[in-house]
């Protein structure tokens, strides 16, 4: 049986990863830095973007998303390891994108994945320490995504 704390601790950290997918779909980007610990390490390369820290993820992130015209991330089957102030997660995401081409209208892609994380608890609460986006599947893309999600 959970105790209270484990309960809590679930609770708290499923709310971080869920919360990381709003500040991306709503462009957040300060909330977004919430989410992290300072010295974060993101790696998004088997997605096609880069490997870096906090402020550089940011930066990608700010200049990248709004080439798309409309995004999801749907966040499910949460596995959740606590060991005293860090926690170790699996989770699922499924990202329905959009890409408006002048030519042939609305392009609506799929990408697959898990999120791989490293939590730690802080006084502020749980944060990310380390994010690593894993691959599953790229479906419908477009080339010209494609050629950076390789």
């Amino acid at each position: 049986m959970l105790s209270l704390q484990e309960i809590s601790d679930r609770l708290e950290i499923q709310e971080l990863l869920t919360r990381y997918s709003h500040t991306v779909d709503t462009r957040d980007w300060d909330a977004f830095m919430e989410v992290f610990t300072p010295d974060a390490i993101i790696d998004y390369t088997e997605m096609g973007g880069p490997r870096g820290d906090l402020a550089s993820t940011r930066a990608f992130l700010e200049s990248t998303m709004p080439l798309f015209s409309s995004y999801q991330h749907l966040l499910t089957n949460f596995v959740i390891e606590i060991t005293g102030d860090e926690a170790h997660t699996r989770t699922t995401c499924i990202n329905p994108m959009v890409l408006d081409r002048p030519d042939d209208g609305p392009h609506v892609f799929f990408c697959g994945l898990w999120y791989r994380d490293r939590l730690v608890r802080t006084p502020a609460g749980w944060r990310i320490a380390d994010r690593y986006a894993e691959r599953s599947y790229m479906f419908n893309t477009p080339p010209e995504v494609a050629a950076g999600a390789t």
